[in-house]
């Protein structure tokens, strides 16, 4: 049915399961992966004369990119014990969703596989959700692991 699967993962716990049904998934299918991991970029901040804003913006964006580079090698290392084709990308991009739905698209996928973050009530209203965004932006299915 599915020859190409974007499966996003951030490494937190929900994350890591979407990715185990995903992989599941394609192996019944006989369909490959791509694995996807999004850092995101410091905030912008406007009092730059009084915070040391560059300290802190390297800091967070190397924690970012390593926690992504991370959860795309766990995820990678899965994919490869399972025999799955499977590439990775870690790309830095202020609004994830959009980075999602950008990869599925040059990726050519017919299925993208992601985690529910869990919010819910006023928080998922306030906050948003990269999983609503995506569903409402993809041009194609979502399946959403809870």
């Amino acid at each position: 049915m599915y020859k190409h699967l974007l499966v996003p993962t951030d490494g937190s716990a929900l994350s890591l399961a979407a990715v185990d049904s995903a992989f599941a998934l394609a192996k019944e299918m006989g369909a490959s992966v791509s694995v996807l991991a999004v850092a995101e970029p410091y905030p912008t901040i406007y009092y730059t004369e009084v915070l040391q804003v560059d300290t802190l913006r390297a800091e967070f964006e190397q924690r970012a990119l390593d926690q992504a580079k991370a959860a795309v090698a766990d995820a990678r290392t899965k994919a490869e014990a399972l025999g799955l084709a499977c590439d990775a990308a870690v790309v830095v991009h202020a609004e994830p969703y959009k980075a999602i739905v950008d990869q599925a698209d040059a990726k050519g996928c017919d299925l993208i596989v992601m985690a529910s973050n869990g919010r819910r009530g006023i928080s998922a209203l306030l906050l948003g959700s990269v999983t609503t965004k995506v569903l409402t932006h993809s041009k194609i299915p979502v399946l959403v692991y809870r």
